[in-house]
């Protein structure tokens, strides 16, 4: 047979393989969304707690660190203890879908007693 048989096999295999490893990367991508909205979600949280030491609007102040793809889904809530909890939902790849799952975060600033 030799190296004719075998004309067009690289194609193939490419063919083959390229659906999985794009499955892969979006998986991946994915990832980096969720470790950026909690990133993200934290440092909202810092700021409502700062915010609310202060006597200011923890919610403005959240609202403020945060891009507008992830204000759609916020919820800042004031902790009994001293503190400010952050919860967004976390972006999905394909946009204009909503997420089920959501990233909460926590800050007090020492604040409790």
């Amino acid at each position: 047979m030799g190296l004719n048989g075998e004309r067009g096999q690289a194609s193939v295999e490419l063919v083959a393989v390229l659906p999985c490893v794009l499955l892969v990367a979006a998986v991946v991508w994915q990832l980096v969304l969720v470790g950026h909205t909690a990133w993200l979600t934290a440092q909202a949280a810092r700021a409502g707690a700062r915010a609310d030491v202060v006597g200011r609007d923890a919610e403005a102040a959240a609202r403020s660190t945060l891009p507008r793809s992830l204000e759609r889904g916020l919820e800042v809530a004031r902790l009994p203890v001293g503190g400010v909890r952050v919860s967004v939902r976390i972006p999905l790849l394909l946009d204009g879908w909503d997420a089920p799952v959501r990233v909460s975060a926590v800050s007090s600033l020492g604040t409790s007693p």
